[in-house]
């Protein structure tokens, strides 16, 4: 069963699923039985878009009665929340016995992961109930949910358990209090905990920086990123991603288009769709829209629906029809069923006084079915975070 094992892992873990399962089959065709290590290695290789495939070794481990074993059922919660299936990951969640952290830890994940934040922030005071305690990972995960939430309150709580469990200086903790006071607006609180941090990786630079982005601090992110290369510190792609997020907020294009030259030039990285996305959004910002459909024009690849997204949101500001008629035709291209597209496209129409045009788009979302998504907003009054509510 080891040698079996060994290659069904080597597949999985390589991304050759197909190949693994092949594998898992014929070792029981040869009279070999599956043991847990065999399906610990397939559901660790299943990708979010095999679910199926999951389900039906989900099937056997019932049957071999492998669902007992909380490792096992671990993965399967794992699985099931990496696929999106949140129905399925609880209930496997709730047929577990004898949970331990990693079963807590793993179920508050695909909650936070999936945009529910109140059920992770739910489910991590239940397990604080069950007497288990939080480890960093699940430290990690409820804060990200607080983040996510813009949650400052129980973010601030959250932050006081890490210290009393001493888990606070450490880098991946750190880390995410950092993010989850940059998200919720602390700029102040966030640069107190990073400059506090021990230890350092790219990612706590890249979260700090993010933080003074995200709430138009621009030039302290640049002077951040300095000090990060003084220090040594190579850069990644997420770092680059805040930059230039820091410098379209901030409306510095020349500043953004150095660093995406650097990008390239000093650190060998190649942009990705999203590093093209923020430059597109930032000559946008700043009304340079013919510089920013040239940008597009000039892609080493088809620019997908990011970029036309940030195009299309730039002329929605600017109030261009021209370019905007034809960014929405892009972006159909893609996404036919994108009815935000539709609403930027009827509210440009709307800036330029075209009513017909606004009527004729609003008939075509009528004809099909669509309905311009609610928008949701939360805000902190007296310690206390409010929903908001907007459309649907």
């Amino acid at each position: 069963v080891v040698s079996w094992n060994a290659m069904i892992s080597a597949y999985a873990q390589n991304g050759h699923l197909r190949e693994a399962l092949e594998l898992f089959f014929q070792m029981q065709v040869e009279g070999m039985t599956p043991d847990k290590i065999t399906f610990l290695a397939i559901l660790n290789g299943c990708s979010p878009e095999a679910l199926p495939t999951g389900r039906l070794i989900h099937s056997f481990i019932a049957e071999r009665g492998f669902e007992s074993d909380v490792v096992v059922a671990n993965a399967i919660v794992n699985f099931y929340g990496k696929c999106g299936s949140l129905e399925d990951a609880r209930r496997m969640f709730d047929k577990i016995l004898h949970r331990d952290v990693v079963s807590w830890t793993s179920m508050i994940a695909t909650y936070a992961q999936h945009g529910q934040g109140k059920m992770a922030l739910q489910l991590f005071k239940h397990m604080r109930q069950e007497g288990v305690v939080p480890d960093k990972i699940a430290f990690m995960t409820v804060l990200d949910a607080c983040a996510s939430m813009v949650d400052l309150t129980e973010g601030k709580l959250i932050h006081v358990l890490a210290v009393q469990r001493g888990v606070e200086l450490d880098v991946i903790v750190g880390n995410a209090i950092v993010n989850m006071y940059g998200k919720c607006g602390s700029v102040e609180d966030a640069r107190r905990i990073f400059d506090n941090m021990p230890e350092r990786d790219v990612v706590s630079w890249s979260n700090m920086i993010a933080a003074y982005a995200q709430q138009g601090y621009g030039k302290e992110a640049l002077q951040l990123f300095e000090v990060m290369q003084f220090k040594n510190v190579i850069p990644d792609d997420i770092t680059f991603l805040s930059i230039l997020s820091a410098c379209s907020h901030a409306g510095l294009v020349e500043e953004g288009h150095h660093y995406f030259i650097s990008m390239s030039k000093d650190f060998c990285m190649t942009p990705t769709a999203e590093h093209y996305a923020c430059m597109i959004d930032l000559l946008g910002r700043a009304g340079r829209l013919h510089e920013a459909e040239n940008f597009i024009n000039r892609m080493p690849f088809e620019p997908g629906l990011s970029a036309w997204m940030s195009f299309l949101g730039a002329c929605r500001i600017h109030d261009d029809v021209e370019r905007g008629k034809h960014a929405v035709e892009h972006v159909l291209a893609v996404d036919p069923e994108n009815a935000a597209t539709y609403v930027c496209l009827s509210n440009i129409n709307a800036a330029a006084g075209r009513w017909d045009a606004v009527a004729d788009v609003r008939k075509v979302m009528a004809d099909r079915g669509m309905r311009k998504e609610r928008g949701h907003s939360f805000i902190e009054v007296n310690n206390c975070v409010h929903e908001f509510v907007v459309g649907g």
